[in-house]
Order: C-alpha cells, then structure tokens, then sequence
C-alpha cells in the first residue's frame, strides 16, 4: 500500500510537495466591535505612524488593529487590518486549537453586514496563507521579476494594484499547524492533522469569524490554492449542511480527486492526466517538432489533450497486449508530444512519471524543470540520477515570500510574535490523515452536493499551462465526472494561463487572474 504522502506547495507536507502525488493512505464582529484591541494608526504604502514595541501576544489576547491606505489604480483606498488568533473550543469550552488570521476591511464601504467577504488558505497540507495573501489577493504584494524568476535580495513588498479588495473584504486563514496556529497541547495536534479535522476546524473558524464581526448576511466566497481548493470543495459541503452558503468559490490550481495524479502500479490514468501538460512544457522549452513548435501553446495542449484521451488511453489499457506497429505508433506519438527520446519512452514502457519527465526533457542541457512551474530550470549535482535534486519553482519563490511576510507582519500589521511562522512544512507534527480506508481522496463530491443543495453557487477555476504539481487536465477530468446536472454544470467557469501552480507570479497571469476574478465576484452575486 501507498503512503499518501502530499505536498504543493501550496502542498507541502513535512517539507516535501506531494499534491499531484496523492497516494492512497495506508490505515494506521466587525474590528470596531473587537473589545480592547491593541491598535496603531498606518497610513501611506503601509508604512506606520509611531507604531509601539510589544511582547509577544499571549494567545488569547485581543487582535490588533491597524490602519493603512494603498494606491490602486490611481485611487486611494483606506483600510482597516487584523491580526490575530481565534480559539477553536470543544463542546465544554474548553480551546483546543488556536488559528491565526489576517484579515481587511474596506473603510468607508457601506453596511459592512452587506459588503461580499472572502476568507482565503493555501494547501499542502502544511502550507501558510502567504501565498495568496502576498502574492495576488491582499493590499499588499511581493513583486518577483516579470516572468515570476526570483529577483535579487533584499526583497520587498509595493501596493498591489491586483487586490481584491476593492471588491470585497478579505480574510486570510492559517490552518492549524501552519503559520502562527497551533494546538492548545501537542497531544491534541492530531485532531486536526487530517483530512476531516482540518475541515471540521476551518469550518468552525468561519463560524466564529462570521458571528464575533457579524458577516452572517454578507455575500460569501472561498478562495483556495492546491490543497486548498481540496479543502474549499469539501469546506463547501459541509457548511452548506451547517446553514452556510457561499456565492462563489475560487479554485487556484485546483486538485480534488487524487486518483488522477497518482504515478502508482496499475493506475495508467495519471500518465493520460500529465500528458498535455508534458506538451506544454516541452513547447515552452523548445523540444517538439518543427510542425507542433511554430503553434501556439493553446493549439499544442489541445491536440494533447485529443490524442491523450483517446488513442493513448485506450493503449494503456492494453497492457501488454499492446505489440508491434501500434505499440510502436504510440512511442512515436509520445515522442511527438513530450520531446523525449523514443528508447527512452520504451523503456519506461510508455508511462513517463513525473520525476522521470523533470529529470528527462533538459538532460542533454544538465538541467532539470520545476515543478511547481515547470519553465523553471534547476540546476542539480548529478545528470544521471532518475529525479531533480529539488524543485526550482519552489526554491525561487521561498525566500522572498519568507523574507517580507516576517517583516510585514511585525512592522506593518504591528503583530508581535516570537513563534517561528510555519510558512511551508514543519508545523505539521504527525502523519496526516486522510481518512480514505484505502482509496482515494476526492472532495468533488462534496462540491457537488453543494452545487445540487445551493444551485445560485458558482465556481471559478484557474489553471496553469506549466502546473506540475496540480496538471489542469486532471482538474478538467474531475469537473467532468462528478455526475453533475447539466442545467448546474452552467456555475462553472474556467481559464487557462501561460504559466506555473502560482500563475500569479507571473505579471502577465497575474493581471489576467485579476481581471477574471473580477468579472466573477461580479457574476455570482447576480439574481
């Protein structure tokens, strides 16, 4: 049996990523209601009036206000941020957890009871909500080079002329275990290190977050990364039955049933799955055909994808009967799509894993591909190894995010903390638990009884051409066989951009993903 060992990076689990790799599991108020907060008055890009020096918080102490003004599109937008922890309690009272949450209100917005609100996590499990929060969605953002490369440090943070909150109100959530959150007592982190505990706990943070800022009339959306979109798709269906409907959810780089994107004896669907992402890549690395290299990369994936559905899938499920001219035939279509080698490919008898693909396409160069975005290059210490060394996507976007967010949190959100902030791995203590009995993972199933119990929710996807870790094929597979009406199959909407898991790295994705979540939050609040 498999271990189902996760990691994105937005599935990171014990700092290794392993969404796209889930295996089957072996057994084993608003702020001015806030009483007594410790506030400090900003202004500008974030920068603080006079803020005070301060001690660690203690768990339990009030969050602390701040106040800041940004420039977005040449207009001046005041907004009120708060940071702190929320206990998660039993049904005696007492806490058992404590979650960490930043969270941004628009000043001046209106009845805030009726202003939309977006609470937002990445993955992992194991992942901070830095990404999102830093990256494409809060006031402020950490600018990478244009392409979405690691520039040089020292790194910085600049007002992000993307937020969202101009549209809406913003709650960024870690998760237990991740960032500043935390169990009460180290006995008690395995509740919550697992598939339903983590949902139970999220769940219970958007409870008390809607009562204690009394949002429960505001509109309502969930914005999730990698495993966060697992989470989001099962976080749909489980409030739905606790009387908490969303207007939207928003997928970024989405994975819900992990059959798909598991290399594993005797499950070929992965190999169908990675297909046209494999094409991609080698069109954006310049290793396909003449015929195929002078399309765009949206001609290259779609002819992937047909031949990939069809005749490739039907040949793997030959198994050995497959001989001859049309085992032949399959190689030289495989070749045609990945950029690799003939012998190569019958040798892995026509299932190219992942690790074998990253290691393979740029071997004759001594370079690997990423895997997060795989237009990254990685430089390893061998070039006859079977995988990367690491991931290079990932290594190019930790220190920045790492570097700003301990420094904004302390100088800007004025909140005072010693606890190291888990921002990929480490804070998960034990094995995860996935609570699958030997299956598989699939949350879209939850999704889609949310769908057929609230049919005004409408779901976003967004989905990277260069994903790795969540390939956008298997995301299309999964919307496409969760037994959906099709008068519902209508909430969906999808795009597609020209770059990795975080597409928002890049600034041409970024303002692209901007623009489509824009039109959406628009969309779902329509009667």
């Amino acid at each position: 049996m498999l271990a189902a060992i996760l990691l994105c990076f937005a599935l990171l689990s014990f700092g290794q990523e392993d969404i796209g790799q889930g295996r089957r599991q072996q057994q084993g108020a608003s702020p001015q209601a806030t009483p007594s907060p410790t506030s400090s008055t900003q202004s500008g890009t974030g920068q603080a009036r006079g803020p005070q020096e301060r001690p660690s918080p203690s768990p339990d102490e009030p969050p602390v206000i701040t106040h800041h003004q940004i420039q977005v599109g040449g207009k001046t937008l005041s907004y009120t941020a708060t940071a702190g922890m929320m206990p998660l309690k039993n049904r005696e009272g007492e806490t058992e957890g404590r979650i960490f949450f930043m969270a941004y209100t628009l000043d001046d917005a209106g009845v805030r009871n009726r202003r939309p609100l977006t609470f937002s996590f990445n993955g992992g499990p194991g992942s901070a909500s830095v990404w999102l929060h830093l990256g494409a969605i809060g006031p402020r953002r950490v600018p990478m080079n244009p392409d979405g490369t690691m520039p040089p440090p020292p790194y910085q943070l600049v007002d992000n002329e993307y937020t969202w909150l101009n549209q809406t109100d913003l709650v960024f959530i870690d998760p237990v275990g991740t960032g500043y959150s935390r169990a009460a007592r180290p006995e008690l982190a395995a509740r919550f290190f697992g598939l339903n505990g983590d949902i139970e706990s999220v769940g219970e943070f958007i409870r008390m977050y809607l009562t204690r800022y009394e949002r429960w009339t505001s509109p309502l959306f969930l914005a999730g990364e990698s495993y966060g979109t697992t989470r989001a798709s099962a976080l749909s269906g489980y409030l739905i039955d606790r009387g908490i409907a969303f207007n939207g959810i928003m997928l970024i780089s989405t994975i819900m049933n992990f059959e798909t994107t598991d290399f594993a004896a005797g499950n070929d669907i992965a190999y169908v799955m990675y297909l046209p992402s494999y094409a991609a890549t080698a069109w954006y690395h310049k290793k396909l055909p003449r015929d195929l290299q002078s399309k765009p990369v949206q001609q290259v994936v779609n002819e992937a994808e047909q031949w990939a559905a069809n005749d490739y899938m039907l040949a793997l499920q030959k198994g050995d009967r497959l001989v001859g001219k049309d085992r032949d035939d399959v190689i030289a279509q495989l070749a045609r799509f990945t950029g690799l080698d003939k012998q190569f490919i019958d040798n892995a008898n026509l299932r190219v894993s992942l690790n074998f693909f990253r290691k393979e396409l740029l071997r004759d160069e001594k370079r690997s591909i990423g895997r997060l975005d795989a237009r990254f290059r990685g430089y390893d210490s061998s070039y006859v190894t079977a995988g990367p060394d690491f991931d290079a996507s990932e290594a190019a976007i930790r220190p920045p995010y790492t570097s700003t967010f301990n420094n904004y949190v302390r100088s800007e959100l004025n909140y005072k903390s010693d606890l190291e902030y888990y921002i990929l791995g480490g804070g998960i203590t034990s094995p995860w638990n996935w609570g699958t009995n030997n299956g598989y993972v699939d949350t879209s199933l939850a999704l889609r009884n949310a769908l057929a119990k609230n049919p005004y929710l409408k779901v976003f996807v967004a989905m990277g051409y260069y994903d790795m870790a969540t390939p956008y094929f298997a995301v299309d597979y999964t919307l496409h066989h969760i037994s959906l009406d099709p008068v519902l199959l209508k909430n969906f909407s999808t795009a597609h951009y020209e770059a990795g898991h975080m597409m928002y790295i890049d600034e041409k994705s970024l303002a692209k993903l901007r623009s489509d979540i824009g039109k959406f939050i628009d969309e779902a609040q329509r009667r």
